[in-house]
């Protein structure tokens, strides 16, 4: 389950060493899911990103949120966490083995009525939610980002925002594509077309932050998008 390219960090050590070991790691019974997380080298956010995301969700006073790509239920938790007894978390994973470790999650931190997780694949999930969402964080597989992107955006409130993890490929996006392993190949360019279709688009407020693996921050200026 070794995630590599988080093993391959754009920053320099001394900058990481800031931003990832120095910001305060999550404490209590969170904290050990994240530690225990770290020590099998289970893919979940880095301290630097979750504790962005902790910010970031107090600062919008989010209260509802949709998450792609549950993994252990560590991020859920978290985002459920900070928002309260008011906010809740509808979650999305297709992997047995992570739902069940999701489950178990929710269940020891006392979330399992703040979470609802939906079992399937998001390409078929996605089109059955309503929304509006105020938040949407995708962590999941690379390659589908943009062709989950037109539902995220149609279930997104106005002025929402989507985060996207794990858009740099430690670096390697920005290469030219001969210099791509050919397995990477194929994530490489979905996530070229990501930027291609939200970088310039007129609807749409966008940023990308240097956090884990790279962030890309998506905030819907009007209430219907087309791309």
């Amino acid at each position: 389950m070794r995630n590599e390219m988080m093993h391959r960090p754009v920053l320099k050590d001394e900058i990481l060493e800031l931003v990832r070991n120095r910001q305060k790691q999550m404490g209590g019974p969170l904290g050990e899911v994240q530690q225990e997380a770290y020590d099998n080298d289970v893919p979940i956010i880095p301290n630097e990103t979750a504790s962005f995301l902790k910010f970031f969700l107090k600062q919008i006073k989010a209260k509802e949120v949709l998450e792609i790509g549950t993994a252990i239920g560590f991020s859920a938790s978290l985002m459920a966490q900070t928002m309260g007894k008011e906010g809740h978390v509808t979650t999305i994973d297709r992997f047995d083995v992570m739902i069940r470790k999701a489950k178990t999650t929710f269940e020891k931190l006392g979330l399992s009525e703040q979470v609802t997780l939906l079992e399937g694949d998001a390409k078929d999930v996605l089109p059955t939610l309503n929304g509006p969402y105020d938040f949407i964080f995708m962590d999941s597989a690379k390659s589908k980002y943009i062709e989950f992107l037109p539902e995220c955006l149609r279930v997104l409130k106005k002025d929402g925002v989507i985060m996207i993890d794990d858009v740099f490929q430690a670096g390697t996006v920005m290469h030219d594509i001969k210099e791509v392993p050919k397995s990477q190949r194929t994530i490489y360019r979905k996530l070229n077309k990501l930027y291609d279709t939200v970088l310039s688009h007129p609807d749409l407020t966008v940023t990308i932050l240097p956090l884990g693996d790279g962030v890309l921050m998506i905030s819907k200026d009007v209430e219907k998008i087309e791309l």
